[in-house]
């Protein structure tokens, strides 16, 4: 019997739901209980070397002003520090910090943690199967506008925001 759409959508978001309910729980017990799933995000998005507010709600796909927003939460939580920009005194540099660093590898090392539970449950072969499944039927553009995305009433992709 084959699993209405609508089920089967509602699956992938209770797996995806319980994997960052998952590694969240874990990154508190970590030291990080602040952490949001938005944070992860957007510190990949300023990058290693950093960016602007206007280049952050580019790449998350929000405006300058909820860049700006998100910001000032991460910099409150000791994520993000601010600095000039070279050559423009009125733009700020949003840099990663040495917590946000070990955030962002304790999220990776705890991603394959939980990786390995779905592994365990389903056994390598399905596991592996269930992976390519997924991979044969994603989307191909990059993740890195979901914040936005999550936030805007189309539903259509070609009317998503791109990062």
């Amino acid at each position: 019997m084959s699993e209405p759409g609508w089920r089967v959508v509602l699956l992938l978001a209770g797996a995806f739901r319980g994997s960052i309910d998952a590694l969240h729980s874990e990154l508190a017990e970590q030291g990080h209980p602040e952490a949001r799933p938005l944070h992860g995000f957007a510190l990949q998005a300023i990058g290693p070397d950093g960016c602007t507010i206007n280049e952050l709600g580019q790449r998350l796909g929000v405006s300058k002003q909820a860049a700006a927003k998100t910001a000032v939460g991460l910099e409150k939580v000791g994520y993000v520090v601010r600095d000039s920009v070279p050559g423009d005194r009125r733009a700020v540099l949003l840099r990663r910090t040495s917590r946000a660093e070990e955030f962002l590898a304790a999220s990776a090392a705890g991603f394959e943690r939980v990786m390995d539970g779905w592994r365990r449950t389903l056994g390598d072969a399905r596991f592996d199967a269930l992976v390519e499944a997924l991979a044969d039927v994603a989307d191909e553009r990059p993740v890195g506008d979901l914040p936005g995305w999550l936030s805007q009433r189309s539903s259509t992709p070609d009317e998503r925001p791109r990062a």
